[in-house]
């Protein structure tokens, strides 16, 4: 009967509608490359110590605990108090368990035995008893104290030992990392306690669903404080996101607030770390190998010597971070590493005079220096490329000042190089060392090994090569291509007019070789230089290779830097770069962006149609099908204009005194901006997302009631249509008052959610009612239904004495669905305090603080009314046509204010259900 009610074109429109938003989740859920993470795993028994805590402490914190991580003898020497090594307190996240810090903390065990635990980390973690967090931010202030409880504990376990620590470093994943800088807020916490902070998946700059006020405050707080005191903050903060392949946090959240940036505060996604170069998920950026191997790297290099714990130097550990996570120069770690080197011994210096030179070694005795004067080479060209598939952690590459055919000291360049994965490379302009006059490249002596060397000069006009993006509107049907023939090792192709997060393109690189004997490997690093959030690509040539080509930061409006494809090439093959816009990737990234904003679209489709059954019921005196009013009323130029106005209207002085004044919240579409989220039309494209996903809930919504009506009818026979039209049933008030005092005793949600199901079973109840009545009558086709209702609507104005016939109990029926769909949504969105009041429920029996309990004192009762209405008891109404006028500028209300703040939501949908109960009564 749902389906009847809507055409075929409309119908049509729906199901492309479903194709598009499937394209987008695609992108979002399986769109990444695979898994390159190798598993990290223990050699022994991983054992977890849990850590007594002071009475008072764990009497006030019941559902949290402290552990200290061991393996085999470690864990074994560690049970006997004190400890003796460098303190690392590992936090889980949303849904996280303390066991999740085995990876770090063996792997680091592993690295203290390699050099017979000169030093050692001892790796504690907190049970946050697996708490839905990122949901329910009633919790996320009593995890931060419980964490400055933890880490006092932790310091008082190494009293009396020699180098006894003052400072732990934390760990933090997903929202175990903002927990960490949480720490900073509170009243009596010492900022010295702290030494160092690395989050990983941590959504720093707003939360993922929000869902409650508590966790906009708990973020708002956070986020104030590190802004406002950036210049006092001196603790040396790491966030690492994880890239495309995390879906629960997009790596666009983990980047650290600006002004931070002026402090010690680093961001970058995994898939740029060196040694690293995968993108990783929520669940695998704590396990990832590669990642994890380089946080330990950096833990040992950031042990200073003389303290025997991390050191207190900003400087240098902002040093060692950039040197292991930002850029690796393919050399071990030193603090102040010795510029000029000593050239000598019996090694030979052998000139090379050409532009461009290849050195292939293989089981050479001989040291060989290859010098490359340089005072010729300026003439000519601007730069020198160097690179070495020996990946050593020696120096390689010198300058010479004033030398002929040798020199005893040069300059080290080695430390300008880059680390990748097949090689290291090293670009100089030669303006830039004007006093050097001959270039080195090292040849170590090898014995069975063997690797390629390549140098070689050119102008940067030949190497850079503009390529524009094409169209976001061309959908893929056209491209644009460049073609390199030149035999040049290195490539800079600039993507212009490629800077926002709403484009994506597609890039293919065909390599073709001739002449070549064996196998060549090609490495494309998409570089992008406003933010960390580099990619790389291995392809082995000849090839086809494709790239995905998207941001996870917009361009800073006064950045005036180009993204960049850097090609390190093979000087014997040809390469054809092809780039085209993908529209399947756009979907993605207005999904990946704004999905969060969706169920608000959907309840401002849903919220127009009410209005729409509303104003038919009372203007025409019955109700029209969920679809049909759906298609008519969900039009998406009776929201956005007023938003766009509102929005326009915010940029004037004495507007926004007015806003102020009347104590309005900020409108999410300026805070959207501010995240640089704007896309072109992605509110339109919402709408559309949101009409057909409330078509297709009102689909299910309405099948699900026939169906479980044929239950119920299988199961008893209900009675005939009521005779007797009454609002207030016998039970009613005694129901409600039990469901408010559950609610205030226990959890709003629960309350809501048992409203919601007295109200389904009512509905279920006609809906059985209203099909054994159809079944029993005749069928007559002269009594149509219009002249049915007409005739019902001149009955006596006193509807409780009224029978209910089969045409109002439809009409009704319809008028319910749509409550049902709207309070489907509302029931969703309170769902994680539900979860986790459940969770907690043997520690505590009342949910404190509860986001669902002010909502639940006005739902319940109006739930309970609204099982009890019937249509033909409103039509009279004086309240109707007002009733039926406000979904309107809620649905607008909606966007504005609860796109970005879900849990507003709700209070924009109350308000016409109960205007909807009150129409009984006035």
């Amino acid at each position: 009967m749902f389906l009847h009610s809507v055409n075929l074109w409309n119908l049509a429109f729906y199901v492309f509608m479903v194709f598009m938003a499937t394209l987008g989740l695609w992108d979002v859920f399986f769109g990444f490359e695979e898994n390159r993470c190798s598993m990290s795993y223990m050699f022994e028994y991983p054992e977890y110590q849990k850590i007594e805590l002071p009475k008072k402490l764990a009497k006030r914190y019941p559902a949290y605990e402290l552990y200290l991580y061991g393996e085999g003898s470690y864990a074994e020497e560690h049970k006997i108090l004190p400890l003796t090594g460098i303190p690392v307190l590992f936090l889980p996240g949303n849904a996280g368990s303390y066991k999740q810090v085995r990876s770090i903390g063996s792997i680091a065990l592993r690295k203290a035995e390699d050099i017979d635990f000169k030093y050692h980390f001892d790796f504690f973690s907190v049970n946050f008893n697996e708490e839905l967090v990122a949901l329910y931010g009633g919790s996320l202030q009593k995890q931060t104290k419980f964490v400055h409880e933890c880490i006092k504990t932790i310091l008082k376990l190494y009293k009396g030992q020699e180098f006894a620590p003052k400072s732990v470093a934390i760990i933090g994943h997903s929202m175990g990392g903002l927990v960490a800088r949480a720490l900073l807020t509170l009243k009596n916490f010492k900022q010295d306690l702290i030494n160092l902070l690395i989050t990983q998946a941590t959504p720093h700059v707003a939360p993922v669903m929000p869902l409650d006020r508590f966790i906009t405050d708990f973020y708002m707080t956070v986020n104030n404080y590190w802004i406002l005191n950036a210049r006092h903050i001196n603790l040396t903060t790491l966030s690492v996101a994880g890239g495309f392949r995390d879906y629960q946090v997009r790596s666009g959240l983990t980047f650290l607030p600006k002004l931070s940036h002026h402090t010690s505060a680093l961001s970058v996604v995994s898939s740029a770390v060196p040694k690293t170069w995968v993108s990783t998920d929520h669940l695998s950026i704590v396990w990832c190998k590669q990642l994890q191997l380089t946080t330990i790297r950096a833990f040992f290099d950031l042990i200073d010597a003389d303290t025997k714990q991390i050191t207190q130097n900003s400087k240098k550990k902002l040093s060692v971070l950039n040197h292991h996570f930002i850029r690796h120069p393919a050399k071990h770690f030193e603090e102040n590493p010795s510029i000029i080197s000593d050239l000598t011994g019996t090694s030979m210096w052998v000139p090379v005079k050409v532009s461009r030179w290849t050195y292939v070694a293989y089981n050479e005795s001989d040291k060989i220096y290859f010098t490359f004067p340089l005072a010729n080479h300026r003439k000519i060209y601007t730069h020198v490329y160097c690179q070495s598939t020996m990946l050593d952690t020696n120096s390689w590459i010198f300058g010479c000042i004033n030398s002929t055919s040798m020199c005893r000291q040069g300059v080290d360049l080695s430390w300008k190089a880059e680390l990748l994965p097949t090689i290291k490379s090293l670009t100089l302009r030669l303006q830039d060392y004007p006093s050097l006059s001959h270039l080195v490249v090292y040849v170590p002596s090898i014995h069975g090994s063997k690797f390629v060397v390549d140098c070689e000069f050119f102008k940067k006009e030949t190497r850079s090569i503009q390529l524009p993006v094409t169209h976001l509107f061309s959908f893929g049907l056209s491209s644009r291509k460049v073609v390199l023939n030149t035999s040049g090792l290195y490539y800079n192709i600039e993507l212009l007019n490629f800077g926002q997060i709403y484009q994506a393109f597609k890039i293919n690189v065909v390599s073709k070789c001739s002449g070549v004997r064996e196998e060549i490997t090609s490495i494309y690093k998409l570089h992008i230089p406003w933010s960390y959030e580099d990619s790389l690509t291995i392809a082995q040539v000849p090839s086809n290779t494709e790239i995905s080509l998207k941001l996870h930061i917009a361009q800073p409006e006064n950045d005036s830097h180009v993204a960049l494809l850097k090609m390190y090439t093979s000087s014997d093959c040809q390469y054809e770069v092809t780039v085209k816009t993908s529209f399947s990737q756009i979907l993605g990234q207005v999904i990946r962006f704004h999905g969060g904003a969706l169920p608000a679209y959907v309840i401002s489709s849903i919220l127009l149609a009410y209005g729409g059954q509303l104003y038919s019921l009372f203007s025409t005196g019955y109700c029209l099908e969920y679809a049909t009013i759906l298609d008519k009323e969900a039009k998406p130029y009776k929201v956005d204009p007023f938003v766009i106005m509102i929005k326009f209207l915010l940029g004037y002085k004495w507007f926004k005194e007015l806003w102020d004044l009347l104590l309005l919240p900020e409108l999410d579409a300026i805070v959207l901006t501010s995240q640089s989220m704007c896309f072109p039309l992605v509110s339109l494209i919402l709408f559309l997302f949101g009409t057909c996903t409330a078509y297709w809930s009102g689909l299910l919504s309405s099948a699900s009631v026939r169906l479980l009506s044929s239950l119920w009818l299988t199961l008893k026979r209900p009675s005939e249509l009521p005779k007797d039209i009454k609002m207030i049933s016998p039970d009613l008030p005694f129901l409600t008052v039990v469901l408010i005092i559950i609610s205030w005793t226990t959890c709003g949600a629960l309350a809501i959610l048992l409203s919601y199901l007295y109200y389904v079973f009512k509905i279920v109840h006609l809906q059985a009612s209203l099909t054994t009545f159809k079944n029993s009558q005749p069928v007559n086709p002269k009594h149509s239904r219009r002249s049915e209702k007409k005739s019902n609507h001149h009955k006596d104005s006193a509807v409780h004495h009224l029978r209910l016939s089969a045409s109002d109990a439809e009409d009704s029926l319809r008028m319910h669905s749509t409550v049902i769909n709207l309070l489907t949504w509302i029931v969703l969105l309170s769902m994680p305090s539900l979860i986790y009041w459940l969770k907690n429920l043997r520690y505590y029996f009342k949910l404190n603080p509860d986001p669902c309990k002010p909502l639940a004192f006005i739902l319940i009762p109006t739930m309970a009314v609204l099982g009890n209405t019937y249509t033909v008891s409103i039509k009279s109404s004086k309240l109707l046509k007002t009733a039926s006028q406000f979904p309107l500028p809620l649905a607008v209300g909606v966007i504005a204010f609860g796109s970005a703040h879900l849990y507003r939501v709700p209070c924009f949908v109350f308000i016409p259900l109960l205007l909807h109960a009150l129409c009984n009564f006035m």
